[in-house]
């Protein structure tokens, strides 16, 4: 007797067909949610450098913020002082949440800090 049933006619392709089509999906579903986040990061960015110029450089936003949003979201990493810093300089240097032609929530968010912390100049970094 064999291990392995006789697989019906065409299994194998539609096997493979389905694979693929599995893998697309979860390649979308991974760009997606990046895209939601990068644009969150930049949101909240653009709210820091707001506050921050309300309330005066003193204030610690960040550090406030930081803390209030990881006792809010404790299964959530992201909320660092270190990447809210990030997500400041990202609204102040890419206030159009784009690189050049390129959208910046098609980027995953370690290549922006990678592009915002060690490209000074702006025309590269475009």
């Amino acid at each position: 007797m064999s291990a392995h049933p006789i697989l019906p006619s065409g299994y194998g392709d539609w096997l493979k067909s389905l694979k693929s089509r599995i893998a697309s999906a979860r390649q979308r579903a991974a760009l997606a949610v990046n895209q939601e986040l990068v644009t969150l990061y930049h949101f909240i960015g653009k709210d820091i450098l707001q506050r921050q110029a309300n309330e005066g450089w003193g204030a610690k936003v960040i550090q406030r913020l930081s803390s209030d949003l990881g006792e809010a979201f404790p299964d959530m990493k992201g909320f660092s002082t270190r990447n809210l810093k990030y997500m400041k300089f990202f609204a102040e240097y890419c206030p159009a949440l784009q690189f050049g032609q390129q959208p910046a929530a098609q980027l995953p968010w370690f290549h922006i800090v990678s592009l915002l912390t060690k490209v000074s100049d702006p025309a590269a970094r475009e």
